[in-house]
């Protein structure tokens, strides 16, 4: 079986990148599929592929100089993305064609309109790896009037040509699955993770760990809040944020505006399992996710989490009073006193670590492949009818 799928870039060390390039590399490896990545907006010579990938997955690279459009004003810059997609359009139709997949996949937040109509015979799925309601979201950006407007006209034909022409649109929450109605199909298969733990945590070093990227959409900024009520009852607990971002500058400045001694800021690392394993906590205190797939790496390694039950994946994975704590979303007060009573709670923490430990073997890497093997070598089931 051939698979193609099609992404920006696999250059960014964010959640999509590391479960796609994981999923296509054991899908090549365990189900001997012929499996390729197309890559649109990747320069190999800067933009090396963040995530390791099999010598048995294919990439191509359309190499299309996407960000050049930001060197001009407007209206020009109009007329230089306008061809840079046509470039896009030709290059990925005459990819796909002369592949000739039986599967072809597309990202919700990426091209996901032109994937899905590009004519073949494959069947065209599309992951929507970042909630809709989310996607191509204007919060915790500066725009114009006539700027909003037009996003609002263009999210609405972009999802409605998907909802169209996608044979199946895979989401990762059944919150998510619900903002699709209209799709000819929905399913739902959450993310896995094949992150090696060494040791797990014995919930006893004094360290809470939160990791992420440095944007809006983590709400670093609500954790560092938190943290300074933490801090106050207990100056000999720390917390460390690992990841990288925009708003590394402002979130620093907050950390010194807040004059909080026991925060501290570290770059992503290849090494994230050990990290885990030396910390007691997890906190994820994100506005919005896709799915979270840290928490089931943090769960993985034996932590107790705490994380705002935001739109969508976290009241999915984390069991509230079980193996975490779920705190309304936006509600700064709370997410500290859950992060007291873990800190203050030592058989607790030992309680939810072995909880933890047991709701990741829900999201195993061999359970969830085998829906999408099923997904994708289904035979008899028509591909338009609803799930």
């Amino acid at each position: 079986m051939k698979i193609v799928y099609v992404i920006d870039s696999l250059a960014s060390k964010g959640g999509a990148e590391r479960i796609l390039s994981d999923k296509m590399n054991y899908m090549a490896a365990h189900y001997g599929y012929e499996v390729y990545v197309v890559t649109c907006y990747q320069d190999f010579a800067t933009m090396p592929n963040a995530y390791y990938l099999s010598d048995q997955v294919t990439q191509i690279n359309l190499n299309i100089p996407y960000y050049s459009q930001y060197k001009y004003g407007y209206p020009k810059r109009l007329w230089v993305k306008h061809q840079l997609y046509q470039r896009l359009l030709h290059g990925l139709t005459e990819t796909i064609q002369r592949i000739d997949p039986d599967v072809l996949i597309g990202l919700g937040y990426f091209n996901a309109d032109l994937v899905s109509g590009i004519p073949c015979r494959a069947k065209k799925i599309v992951e929507s790896h970042e909630a809709r309601i989310f996607t191509m979201s204007d919060r915790g950006l500066s725009r114009s009037l006539p700027s909003r407007l037009f996003m609002r006209y263009y999210k609405k034909r972009y999802f409605r040509r998907v909802e169209r022409q996608a044979d199946v649109v895979v989401t990762l929450t059944t919150g998510d699955a619900k903002e699709w109605q209209r799709a000819r199909r929905v399913e739902v298969i959450p993310n896995f993770t094949v992150m090696a733990v060494s040791r797990l945590s014995d919930v006893m070093t004094k360290r809470v760990i939160a990791v992420g990227r440095l944007e809006w959409q983590k709400g670093f900024d609500r954790l560092i809040e938190a943290w300074q009520t933490v801090e106050q009852r207990h100056p000999d607990w720390s917390l460390t944020i690992f990841g990288s971002g925009t708003l590394e500058g402002d979130l620093q400045r907050l950390i010194m505006d807040r004059s909080l001694k026991t925060v501290s800021i570290h770059p992503f690392t290849p090494t994230i399992a050990d990290e885990y394993g030396q910390s007691a906590v997890f906190a994820l205190s994100s506005r919005f996710e896709g799915f979270g797939l840290v928490l089931l790496e943090a769960m993985q390694a034996g932590l107790p989490c705490v994380t705002f039950d935001c739109p969508f994946g976290p009241s999915d994975v984390v069991k509230d009073g079980k193996n975490g704590f779920v705190v309304p979303d936006g509600d700064v007060e709370r997410f500290a006193e859950c992060l007291l009573r873990l800190i203050e709670d030592q058989k607790l923490r030992q309680q939810f670590s072995a909880a933890s430990v047991e709701r990741a073997r829900v999201f195993d890497v061999d359970t969830v492949m085998q829906q999408w093997k099923d997904l994708l070598e289904e035979g008899n089931k028509s591909v338009g009818s609803p799930s």
